[in-house]
């Protein structure tokens, strides 16, 4: 992708937002950990520095090198980013009074300003700092305050270079967004060409060059990202794209017939393979979420690899990987903690032959859905609900049996299509029942019994990088649990999750 946006990570589990707000604008871009990103910058045509949990003051606060940034290509810096500059460029930032973290607004707003173009007076912010500047760097100039913050926002002279000490990529900055777009747009001039048109053809032309006459082998999962994955790779190679369709035991009821009857009639080349048994077999006894994870991730591996040499001459594997993906299952120091490992992120093993390619790794899912309604695909299967890669394995919390697995899909399958015939389910994100390895006591026509919980969980959001609690009417829950209860053996006890994302994640494991 040209004109690209380079996004340094300090850490912030913001940072994702940024991004999110800068791919609003049409304007592609990218996360790097601020200690390990692209030597070459010349396709890059602005730098944002990210939010970090660490103070600029700290013997461990991360030190970018900005030789080839600061000068010579606009820089947005952004919290921390906006502290490092002031301090470790002649200007001071010491600890504040009192945390400086909420709603904010600003009470000076420097005039004429591209910066502020559009931005009401008084527009709220969002800060979260324990430090905060006191003197401004050499050449910095004031452009913007608040009650408590006299340096919310500055300048350097003889440099396209801005700082602010306010998140403008969260919600609570009411404003934030309007100044991105006139620091990339108006002040960067970075060209708003980043549309899912621009991205199918540039896509295709790309994965024709790289596979050539290749053939391409891919898991198909019958959700969004792989269902678009392959579409687009269709696209590109046509006969040469060979789908499998693995039944893994761990999917919803009824899923496996059902995915393979909707892509009949798609134009794809797809195999459906049973291999339950041997997940069941990786996951007994195994009940630590993150060996779960490499557990299926290693047996899908092996799946494709036994498919794979079925098929003449197959040299690549296609993955439906998105960015979200990527982004949290990257760990260095420093930057944005690994929060979960994803099984389709992080290469293959030496004795699979294959090459991996991922035309959907740089799209956050709403993206990816965009690109798939470019693309003429049922717009029911583009509305599925995010499904995670590993199954019901992570939302059976210990270990795994069939007698579990199905007790689940039953309880899912009550609750999903309740939440379509209550007229819910496209307002939801994602939904899923989760079966806790917990008993409680029940009374059932007078007898004691002690069976399962079972927890709901319904979210709403944009990309699933933050997530909120879905508020469902009082009425459908009543009803949902009642029948989970009556028609699920094994289960006395219903809860609904009200967590959001963070400080949870959407999955319990």
């Amino acid at each position: 992708m040209q004109h690209n946006v380079l996004i340094l990570d300090f850490g912030s589990q913001y940072t994702q937002l940024i991004a999110r707000r800068v791919r609003e604008l049409n304007i592609f871009c990218e996360i790097f950990p601020y200690n390990n990103f692209p030597s070459d910058l010349s396709s890059y045509k602005a730098v944002i520095l990210g939010g970090s949990p660490f103070s600029v003051r700290g013997e461990d606060a991360p030190h970018p090198d900005l030789s080839q940034i600061r000068g010579k290509l606009p820089m947005l810096a952004v919290c921390y980013g906006a502290q490092y500059l002031s301090h470790f460029s002649g200007g001071e930032v010491a600890a504040s009074n009192t945390r400086e973290y909420g709603r904010a607004n600003l009470s000076y707003i420097k005039e004429n300003e591209v910066f502020f173009e559009g931005v009401s007076p008084n527009s709220q912010v969002w800060m979260s700092h324990s430090d905060s500047i006191k003197t401004l760097p050499t050449n910095g100039v004031k452009l913007a305050s608040t009650h408590d913050v006299e340096f919310a926002a500055y300048k350097i002279e003889g440099e396209t270079t801005y700082a602010i000490q306010y998140h403008p990529e969260v919600y609570h900055s009411t404003e934030g967004k309007q100044m991105l777009e006139n620091f990339l747009v108006k002040i960067a001039q970075v060209p708003q060409n980043f549309t899912p048109n621009a991205f199918v053809e540039e896509i295709v032309a790309e994965m024709k060059e790289k596979i050539g006459n290749d053939k391409v082998v891919l898991g198909l999962s019958g959700g969004v990202d792989s269902t678009v994955a392959a579409v687009l790779l269709n696209k590109a190679i046509g006969k040469n794209l060979y789908c499998i369709f693995v039944n893994n035991g761990l999917l919803r009821k009824n899923e496996f017939q059902s995915v393979l009857d909707q892509y009949e009639g798609m134009g794809l080349n797809v195999k459906g393979v049973d291999a339950s048994q041997r997940f069941y077999d990786a996951l007994a006894g195994v009940t630590d979420p993150e060996l779960k994870r490499k557990a299926i991730g290693n047996a899908f591996i092996e799946v494709f690899d036994d498919e794979s040499h079925q098929i003449e001459d197959v040299t690549w594997l296609a993955q439906g990987t998105i960015y979200p993906d990527v982004i949290e299952s990257v760990s260095v120091k420093g930057p944005s903690a690994t929060i979960k490992s994803h099984h389709n992120v992080g290469g293959l093993p030496d004795y699979m032959k294959l090459k991996v390619v991922e035309p959907l790794r740089m799209l956050f899912k709403d993206e990816v859905r965009r690109v798939g309604a470019t693309l003429g695909i049922d717009p029911e299967l583009l509305g599925r609900h995010p499904f995670p890669g590993p199954g019901l394995s992570i939302r059976i919390l210990g270990d795994i049996t069939l007698e579990k697995v199905q007790i689940l899909q039953d309880v899912d399958k009550v609750f999903i299509d309740g939440l379509k015939s209550w007229g819910l389910y496209d307002k939801v994100w994602q939904a899923g029942a989760i079966l806790l390895p917990v008993n409680s006591v029940g009374v059932m026509g007078d007898e004691r019994t002690y069976e399962k919980v079972v927890a709901l969980r319904a979210v709403e959001s944009t990309d699933g990088m933050t997530a909120d609690w879905v508020h469902l009417p009082y009425d459908f829950l009543m009803k949902v649990s009642n029948d989970i209860i009556n028609k699920v053996k094994g289960v006395n006890r219903v809860v609904y999750d009200i967590s959001s994302k963070p400080p949870a994640t959407i999955e319990w494991e």
